[in-house]
């Protein structure tokens, strides 16, 4: 029946993405089914005719909707636009500059139906140029279901958590029921950093598959990652989240260490690649990891940076001063 609510919802984001439309929506028509809806957010792209182009694009794909922003509110809040408007049973995402290989979507709809989990998570292909890799979810365990909580440790391991993309896995409706789907509205980068913290602090269930559908383009020269101006020190405010929601969690001390780490690592990673940014921006981002770093107990850093390597920490150390007791 054409008016029963869909099985699923994929939500796309799209903000100066016209180059990469085509390959975007011919992926999702060979994915197409009748019971799938595709909701394309323009945020108000500024360079190019991105919502011109999705309005002729979508005309080939069924159950397809293009919703614009008024004004530009960034990634964060393109999704929640998407989430929104959903009346799927289940929740995807793709980005507006990614594509899908056919059958991915009935992919994640046979795995979460059938391991009855409230998150399926999978692996991803990287493409830069013309190479391709396979990532691997970072959970050795697969097609079972899994206590999410137990994905978020060990502290000097990289685990689910530090896998955030939303777009490698499918989510059950009854997580935006209960408030873990959506996403920290106004974040421009790292918007997925709080979100996949709530979600793995407060599902019931998830299951990571082995599926290998999802293309992440890398490199694309409007993509946040490449640009170095004021929007990417919004990776602050995000881990500050990340803290501040760890404040009533029953394993609040050990979940924070691992949070530190991550935050701390991530620091070090725009502080070692600051010539990419604007002059001001790299003087803004120096000032600020100071701050965040000063707001780090001597004592848990030095729990949180064990095995991190000499740079990192030397770094680190110079920043904010003090450390003594803080090794490599």
């Amino acid at each position: 029946m054409p008016n029963r609510p869909p099985t699923l919802s994929v939500i796309v984001p799209c903000f100066n993405v016209e180059g990469y439309l085509p390959d975007t929506v011919t992926s999702l028509v060979n994915n197409a089914r009748d019971d799938f809806e595709f909701l394309f957010v323009e945020d108000r792209s500024t360079r190019d005719r991105t919502y011109e182009a999705l309005l002729e694009l979508t005309k080939r794909l069924p159950r397809s909707r293009v919703i614009r922003h008024e004004r530009n509110g960034g990634l964060a809040t393109a999704r929640n636009t998407g989430i929104d408007a959903a009346e799927g049973r289940y929740l995807t995402f793709l980005d507006g500059d990614d594509w899908l290989a056919p059958g991915h979507l009935a992919g994640l709809v046979d795995r979460i139906e059938r391991l009855d989990v409230d998150f399926v998570r999978t692996d991803h292909v990287q493409v830069t140029g013309v190479e391709r890799a396979v990532h691997r979810a970072p959970e050795g365990r697969r097609h079972t279901p899994l206590d999410p909580r137990s994905s978020i440790l060990p502290v000097d391991e990289t685990t689910m958590v530090d896998y955030p993309y939303a777009w490698a896995g499918v989510y059950h409706r009854r997580l935006l029921d209960r408030g873990l789907l959506r996403f920290h509205d106004g974040l421009r980068t790292a918007e997925d950093r709080p979100w996949i913290w709530q979600l793995h602090r407060g599902a019931d269930s998830y299951a990571v598959a082995s599926l290998h559908g999802v293309f992440y383009r890398r490199g694309v020269a409007t993509s946040l990652t490449q640009i170095g101006d004021i929007r990417q020190l919004d990776f602050f405010r995000a881990f500050d989240l990340v803290l501040a929601e760890l404040g009533d969690d029953p394993d609040a001390g050990t979940l924070r260490t691992k949070a530190l780490r991550t935050y701390c690592v991530v620091i070090a990673h725009q502080l070692l690649d600051r010539g990419r940014f604007e002059r001001q921006v790299a003087g803004r981002l120096r000032r600020t990891a100071a701050e965040a770093l000063g707001r780090m107990g001597e004592d848990e850093l030095a729990e949180a940076l064990v095995g991190m390597g000499e740079e990192r920490v030397r770094l680190l150390r110079r920043i904010r001063g003090g450390m003594k007791g803080v090794a490599a």
